[in-house]
């Protein structure tokens, strides 16, 4: 259960900093490299366990550490 819940934030972590910066969804994809329908499910919980390359393109497009991204 933890560890689902964990993926759940990570998506809410990734969309709380996207718009914090003033980010699209588009303009974060491109920005780290990953596909547009990726991020979207990431961020909606649909891919509940992206890669751990994903996660640090989009951790390092929002000049934040994975560490950063995944707390909760």
């Amino acid at each position: 259960m933890k560890d689902n819940q964990g993926y759940f934030m990570l998506g809410k972590n990734i969309k709380k900093i996207r718009q914090k910066r003033k980010l699209t969804q588009d303009k974060l994809a491109r920005l780290a490299d990953v596909p547009y329908t990726s991020l979207t499910k990431i961020e909606t919980g649909v891919i509940k366990r992206p890669s751990v390359q994903v996660v640090a393109k989009i951790a390092k497009a929002l000049n934040i550490t994975v560490d950063e991204l995944i707390k909760e």
